[in-house]
């Protein structure tokens, strides 16, 4: 009998439903699935996943974890799991949503510990292979009872590599999300064909350096652990790093990766004599970790507009980030996005303000700003080298209308250097669902 996956607190509507896929290409050697454990409080939610390396091998892992300062216990934990075995012999994840055991004291780091223990246990690895996380309340020490019985019940009953068992492991991590984030994706590296399948959480409290989200990719293939981390680290900076919903740095942010090598084919490692495959394989998971990143943005607590800021001709890498961060951030510029309003001056305030690197990082009279349709139809000009444009409102209104929408700066500074920020507006939605998040 199929199995009925309640999705989350929120609704998946059927604008949210095209997001989710019908089905996918999963790499090999690798078991995942969620079910409800008890956390979350309606009683049929999908609350608790497990990704698990069945390959007989170990596998390679690495992660990008959350700077706030008040970092939650399973961020610690896995840390400093990771920290200890330098990458290696990581065969499982474990999450739970619903409660984010996040300043929870000495309590909420051995309830992070014991979801470590249990998860090794009962999966059969050898002990601190398996990495924690924990999305939802801060505040509230978990329901751990619930949890650790849900573990063997999880492993036993829920395991396997269905389309099925990815949805709902994408379902089991999800909290004010109105749908579950999973992409899938096979690629080949010269003669060797290889899969990769990556989930993530996320839809407000959305902030680089990183957002308040959870995401996992797993690859079936050989990378070495100091490769993936390097990929990794690099790609978050590109993807998950590089959008925002409300401008919130949550305490749980954690991306995860793992890489069991079960497709087989030449290790990738970041030496010298392993450079094509290595940077081959970064571009494939650059591209995907964008993907599941757009999800996230496309998911924002009452978001209408899915808005990608695109700086051009900046000194540098960071200049153009730091531009196009500042203006996807701006609460003014994202509510007149959601008012349908070409108030363009709000972009210009944004870019004006950003903290860059140098006095000629910004020269007002050599910056343009111009809105561009993504049905391909013509532009609308609205600065050309620090000189407004009449602007055409009947037109600019009709742009607005659409969903989706690119915003291009051109900052006209020689340095060619160029960043992609992804953004959402800012609704009335997005305090209705903060107000009464606990209840």
């Amino acid at each position: 009998m199929q199995r009925v996956t309640k999705l989350t607190v929120r609704f998946l509507s059927d604008k949210a439903s095209r997001f989710v896929p019908k089905s996918g290409v999963y790499p090999k050697g690798y078991a995942v699935g969620g079910i409800h454990c008890g956390v979350k409080k309606d009683g049929t939610s999908f609350d608790l996943a497990i990704l698990q390396n069945i390959h007989g091998k170990d596998a390679s892992a690495a992660g990008v974890f959350t700077l706030n300062k008040f970092k939650a216990a399973p961020v610690q934990v896995s840390r400093k799991i990771l920290k200890e075995k330098h990458g290696s012999g990581i065969n499982s994840f474990v999450i739970n949503s619903g409660n984010a055991n996040a300043v929870t004291g000495s309590q909420g780091m051995k309830d992070a510990e014991d979801m470590v223990l249990v998860t090794d246990s009962v999966l059969e690895n050898p002990t601190n292979s398996t990495l924690v996380m924990s999305t939802g309340v801060i505040g509230n020490n978990l329901p751990i009872d619930k949890i650790l019985n849900g573990i063997p019940k999880l492993a036993s009953d829920h395991l396997g590599n269905s389309h099925q068992n990815w949805i709902d492991c994408a379902t089991a991590i999800c909290t004010t999300d109105t749908f579950p984030k999973l992409v899938s994706k096979e690629f080949k590296i010269d003669d060797d064909t290889y899969t990769l399948a990556g989930l993530c959480k996320g839809a407000g409290m959305i902030c680089p350096n990183m957002a308040t989200l959870l995401g996992f990719f797993v690859t079936d293939a050989p990378v070495s652990p100091s490769a993936l981390q390097q990929i990794l680290k690099y790609a978050v900076d590109r993807s998950f790093n590089s959008i925002t919903v409300d401008g919130d740095m949550s305490t749980n942010d954690t991306i995860v990766a793992m890489a069991n090598g079960a497709a087989g084919g030449e290790l990738i490692d970041n030496k010298s004599s392993s450079a094509d495959r290595f940077a081959r394989l970064q571009t494939e998971i650059v591209d995907f970790a964008q993907q599941l990143a757009h999800l996230v943005v496309r998911d924002g607590e009452g978001a209408t507009k899915f808005i990608t800021i695109k700086v051009k001709d900046a000194l540098s890498y960071k200049d153009a980030k730091t531009i196009a961060s500042s203006v996807a951030n701006s609460s003014l510029f994202k509510t007149a996005m959601y008012g349908k309003d070409a108030n363009w001056g709000r972009i210009l305030c944004a870019i004006g303000y950003a903290d860059v690197s140098t006095d000629k990082s910004v020269i007002p009279s050599k910056t343009s700003v111009k809105f561009v349709p993504v049905d391909g139809s013509e532009h609308l000009k609205l600065l050309v080298n620090g000189e407004p444009e009449k602007v055409d409102e009947e037109r600019a209104s009709e742009i607005l209308q659409d969903e989706d929408l690119i915003i291009e700066i051109d900052l006209g500074t020689g340095g060619g250097q160029s960043a992609d920020f992804w953004t959402c507006d800012l609704s009335h939605e997005y305090v209705t669902i903060n107000g009464d998040y606990r209840s």
